[in-house]
């Protein structure tokens, strides 16, 4: 059995802001404006923790005073949003992090197989070089998350963490047997999958109550 609490690239935010946020969107009487504002807040908090130890650099600063150094960024940030969910989470990010740059990976799923098609992909061109974060606020079977990652691998991209808000134990193995070498950040950890794929107790379908559909 795969114990994921023992393996150091499956890292889980304890925070309580994230912890009772995530309880609004699992809450099935919460209306789709809420959904989208919650997981709007949540996608700038889990940044806020992802980002702790990107590579800074020291840079000069003039202040209304006098030259300073002050720091800046290393490498430049691409969002990758996998499609349609992970929008949700975008807005946040861009709100801490404007020149953050975008790209999106269209996974559509055939809902027999489990079995992920991408029918679109697009990334910047400074990818090879940037810290990279797979956004999608479900981890369920993993097949999405790993296809999108194999995506952005094949375009150049060397540093990447895969950001989520649930996951289920099978989606932690299947994504950490197939990319060992990047880090998964989650809020919390569900129960299991049901028949459909889906997370249990989990918060339904988040594409589905983000866009009201």
């Amino acid at each position: 059995m795969f114990r994921w609490q023992a393996c150091p690239q499956i890292r889980i935010i304890e925070h309580p802001l994230l912890q009772t946020k995530l309880t609004i969107l699992r809450d099935r009487e919460t209306p789709t404006t809420v959904f989208r504002e919650t997981l709007r807040q949540m996608g700038a908090l889990m940044l806020f923790v992802v980002s702790r130890d990107f590579e800074t650099e020291s840079c000069a600063v003039h202040t209304p005073i006098e030259a300073t150094q002050g720091m800046r960024l290393r490498r430049p940030v691409v969002l990758v949003p996998i499609l349609r969910a992970g929008l949700g989470l975008i807005d946040g990010m861009l709100d801490l992090l404007p020149g953050a740059l975008v790209g999106h990976i269209g996974m559509s799923r055939n809902e027999e197989t489990l079995v992920p098609h991408r029918y679109y992909g697009k990334v910047p061109k400074a990818i090879d070089e940037a810290e990279v974060l797979i956004l999608d606020p479900m981890l369920a079977t993993g097949n999405s998350a790993v296809a999108a990652i194999d995506e952005v691998k094949r375009m150049g991209a060397k540093r990447i963490r895969f950001v989520c808000l649930l996951s289920s134990p099978e989606g932690l193995e299947r994504l950490h047997r197939v990319h060992a070498d990047v880090p998964i950040f989650t809020v919390a950890v569900d129960r299991m999958l049901n028949d459909q794929g889906f997370i249990m107790p989990g918060l339904g379908d988040a594409g589905d109550r983000y866009f009201g559909t």
